[in-house]
């Protein structure tokens, strides 16, 4: 079967191709919404693919300054526009809108992979090639099918420039052959998704992680943080930011990218291990988007703890859970497992052991004590809560058909039994 993966590195630019990455990132940014104001002004009959095509290319030849960005990158921009709006009227994402220059992370698409012309030079470095830049080095971190390892089915099929707080990065797509995984024989497990405890599994396992940045890197943000919230007072309304004030936010922003790119690498090794140990990986089906709302309400309804729900709703999206699952769903589908969604209602409310659920089940945030006169189980409330995750995928997938009763059949027992 044939796998699309992305492969992330970082460039090294010189300070000339470092110029004329920001312009063509810029003009990439202008011509998008140019589109938008196209696509917005224009009557609905006349809103084309031909005709936005028309369009960028006599607006390239009346705006010099939209000559800086090649033409394929061009075209890249109005394919990308035409996909959001396809994922808004799915249903999966919002209509797409103004990019601001301070709001938005410049990009540039390389459609096509034989443009790039990758040659390793060394065991750390590789080289590409980018259009009206020319020849660039990128970090060397993972083999890829260039050369004489490339064929019709391994290939580098094209590339994206973006730049973050770090710098200038390069994102790979590449296009694998592989063969079809075996099923996965190892046991099954479910995993809960906490804020004190990132993971808990149902075998009584948990993955934990320390602060993402030292304590003289968090003092350090915090006084950045009093500078720019100190400096913003002192200017006027409509004002020009000041250099100041912008070195200050690219301090933040380069010390929340450290912290960023720790939580990442923490998720990749410990989704890898998971999706190699377990067959059938379960997790809540939870809309975590609704979950960090803001309490604030309305002038005619205020809501109540707002300064408590924002430091809850700031954690929950520091880790991620969305992105965990995303990882661990494509890299057991890699091994021959697989991942199951299951409704969150009554997990950590339910006795793993006999079923039996109330509101009193939980004596405090992180232990459980079953109410049952006739049960009395206790445990880790997070593990309890695994338990029943692994429970419910398992009659998920039991419904399935073939697949579900060959993925059942090596679930391994829990330590203690399921409620029938």
């Amino acid at each position: 079967m044939k796998r699309q993966r992305g492969h992330k590195a970082r460039l090294s630019l010189t300070p000339a191709q470092a110029v004329a990455a920001e312009e063509q990132g810029h003009a990439a940014r202008a011509l998008w919404n140019l589109v938008h104001d196209w696509w917005t002004m224009l009557p609905r009959e006349r809103r084309t693919l031909a005709a936005a095509d028309e369009a960028i290319r006599q607006g390239r030849k009346d705006l010099p300054w939209l000559g800086v960005l090649p033409a394929q990158a061009a075209q890249a921009v109005l394919k990308t526009y035409f996909q959001a709006w396809r994922n808004c009227w799915s249903g999966r994402a919002q209509a797409p809108n103004f990019k601001g220059r301070f709001r938005s992370r410049m990009a540039i698409d390389i459609p096509q992979g034989r443009d790039l012309q990758i040659v390793r030079t060394n065991r750390r470095w590789g080289c590409m090639r980018v259009p009206k830049i020319g020849r660039v080095r990128f970090r060397w971190t993972k083999d890829l099918p260039v050369g004489k390892h490339a064929d019709g089915d391994n290939r580098v099929t094209g590339a994206r420039l973006v730049k973050e707080a770090d710098g200038w990065h390069v994102v790979f797509r590449v296009q694998s052959e592989a063969p079809e995984p075996e099923p996965h024989a190892g046991p099954t497990v479910g995993i809960d998704r906490g804020v004190i405890r990132p993971l808990a599994l149902s075998d009584g396992t948990f993955r934990d992680h320390g602060p993402w940045l030292t304590k003289g890197e968090a003092e350090r943000l915090r006084r950045l943080e009093k500078t720019k919230h100190r400096s913003r007072r002192a200017g006027n309304p409509g004002e020009k930011r000041s250099r100041r004030l912008t070195r200050t936010h690219d301090q933040i922003a380069r010390l929340r990218a450290t912290a960023k790119r720790r939580v990442v690498d923490w998720q990749h090794k410990t989704t890898t291990d998971i999706a190699e140990t377990f067959s059938r990986v379960g997790v809540e089906d939870l809309a975590i988007t609704s979950m960090v709302k803001s309490a604030r309400g309305t002038a005619e309804a205020p809501g109540r703890n707002v300064r408590q729900k924002a430091g809850l709703n700031r954690t929950i999206t520091e880790e991620a859970w969305g992105r965990t699952v995303t990882m661990l769903e494509y890299k057991t589908v890699d091994r021959g497992g697989l991942v199951v969604r299951v409704p969150a209602a009554n997990t950590s409310r339910r006795c793993s052991a006999c079923g039996y659920i109330t509101p009193g089940n939980r004596e405090n945030q992180a232990r459980f004590v079953c109410k049952n006169p006739d049960c009395g189980f206790e445990a880790n409330a997070d593990t309890n809560a695994g338990c029943n995750i692994d429970h419910a995928a398992g009659q998920a997938v039991s419904g399935r058909g073939d697949l579900g009763d060959t993925r059942s059949a090596k679930r391994q027992p829990p330590t203690r039994p399921h409620a029938v």
